[in-house]
């Protein structure tokens, strides 16, 4: 049973310039809710048990977000506002789930979940990229059904355009499972469009074996000097460990972009 995930956050947040640069991007608001309270949501229905977060220095008010009982205290004694109890019971849950890592170099993905390598404790993590959004249905419980169907890795997968390809990890196709899971046999991380082997890109969300640190730790930095996760799961795919391309079937929201941040919270206020 999947029962840890990870959830990378020491990413500057350059495309949400200038609002993140006195603002951690996963703490701006989407419909009235900061942004990584839906992960947080995603993660506790599908049975997550403990969620480490990683982040930087300069990213140190995430961490204050859900420390900050003095506060709430203060502010509860004065005013027994209903709202304002409900929200410090919420974050007071969330609190009891995480854990915090450092990442204080932005060196990849990669890099940032060999952060958390003390602390996985069994055979499967999950991971979730903050920036991608998934609503309607829960991709990760719907992705751990999937692990334990097939005992295998699972990405979450979707299709883009063939011009947007240089934006993600895109894989090629080894084999059909069935009608929304197909074993893959090649994972690039971010290609030009002339070396994309296909249109089915991986998005944030992932089930990854505990021997991805083992690769992660021989792994040279690749583009943009980044040690990229997707070179770690290619490792892996050399040597026949099992990797599943869900094909999920929420909405996805990019939340990464200004242009995508106010169509989330348009999407999200409509749902």
């Amino acid at each position: 049973m999947i029962k840890q995930a990870i959830i990378p956050l020491a990413g500057l947040g350059t495309r949400l310039l200038p609002l993140t640069s006195v603002f951690a991007k996963e703490l701006l608001p989407i419909n009235g809710k900061p942004g990584i309270e839906y992960i947080l949501d995603e993660c506790i229905e599908a049975g997550i048990k403990e969620i480490i977060f990683i982040i930087s220095k300069k990213k140190q008010m995430i961490k204050n977000y859900f420390y900050n009982d003095a506060f709430y205290k203060k502010i509860i004694k004065k005013k027994k506002d209903p709202r304002i109890i409900n929200e410090y019971k919420k974050i007071l849950k969330y609190k009891k789930m995480i854990k915090f890592v450092y990442q204080n170099k932005p060196l990849g993905t990669g890099d940032a979940v060999l952060k958390t390598r003390k602390f996985i404790k069994d055979k499967f993590f999950l991971m979730l990229l903050p920036d991608d959004l998934i609503i309607k249905q829960n991709c990760s419980k719907s992705m751990i059904k999937i692990h334990k169907r097939y005992a295998s890795s699972v990405m979450a997968s979707m299709k883009v355009k063939k011009n947007n390809v240089s934006r993600w990890g895109i894989y090629d196709l080894k084999k059909k499972l069935d009608k929304k899971n197909y074993l893959i046999s090649n994972v690039i991380e971010k290609p030009s469009v002339s070396k994309a082997p296909s249109d089915k890109a991986v998005i944030g969300r992932y089930i990854l074996p505990k021997e991805i640190f083992s690769k992660l730790l021989k792994l040279k930095p690749g583009k943009g000097g980044e040690i990229h996760i997707t070179d770690a799961i290619q490792s892996l795919i050399y040597e026949n460990k099992k990797f599943i391309a869900h094909i999920f079937s929420g909405k996805y929201l990019d939340c990464g972009s200004m242009n995508g941040y106010i169509k989330s919270t348009l999407e999200i206020a409509k749902s």
